[in-house]
């Protein structure tokens, strides 16, 4: 598996992201948003952080990077796209993945440990995870309240695309919702960061299975 870590100006998650798919084995390397191409590569990941600053709105303007037409062909043609915290603002803002990301009911920015529960356990982000497992994962963020109107939720819903929901909702978002993906199963965003929940030095590893489940979903297509 060869992975890309998008790297805007602003991004701070990047190399979490890059070291957590490394300890996995996967040949993962930093593509700066300025770059045009990433047909060598079998999944994209777009990490948390500022990009730009965060004007205007969160990921509005890193939507318009040079390397955002390369992930949205990427995802016309398959591969896993991931969008962490920031990277799910950017996914939204792009059109790949439905609703908006709002200011938190509360205002202010949330930095804890959240517990989530996997709502769909038969995607390729959590296949090694049991249905209604719960886990904790940490969050980072100012604006991870998901909005979107009633007849996307609905059919959120209905397509089972709501991957993650979060037990006691941190930031309002509708539905409970931490994570969702595109109704092809391949373009996926969540607010929480996995990749920081991964190694035993931190205390908490809930985040492992999280890649796991792509490694053997991609393994599973060579």
């Amino acid at each position: 598996m060869k992975a890309a870590v998008i790297s805007f100006p602003g991004s701070n998650c990047d190399f979490d992201m890059l070291y957590a798919l490394q300890d996995f084995g996967v040949d993962a390397e930093i593509v700066s948003a300025k770059q045009n191409s990433l047909a060598e590569f079998d999944a994209i990941f777009l990490p948390g952080g500022f990009s730009y600053g965060d004007y205007l709105r969160t990921g509005a303007i890193a939507r318009f990077s040079p390397i955002m037409s390369a992930v949205t062909q990427a995802a016309n043609a398959g591969k896993l796209v991931v969008g962490i915290c920031n990277g799910f603002q950017i996914l939204t803002e792009a059109g790949l993945l439905p609703g908006q990301l709002l200011g938190n009911a509360t205002t202010g920015f949330i930095c804890d440990d959240i517990e989530l529960s996997i709502t769909n356990g038969q995607t390729a982000f959590t296949n090694s995870y049991e249905s209604d497992e719960k886990i904790v994962i940490p969050v980072a963020h100012a604006e991870g309240n998901f909005f979107a109107d009633e007849d996307t939720l609905n059919k959120l819903e209905e397509n089972n695309q709501i991957v993650f929901r979060y037990v006691n909702n941190p930031n309002g978002s509708a539905h409970d919702i931490a994570g969702i993906m595109n109704e092809q199963g391949n373009v996926f965003g969540m607010m929480p960061h996995p990749e920081r929940a991964v190694d035993e030095v931190l205390g908490n590893i809930d985040g492992q299975k999280f890649f796991k489940s792509m490694l053997s979903t991609i393994l599973a297509k060579a």
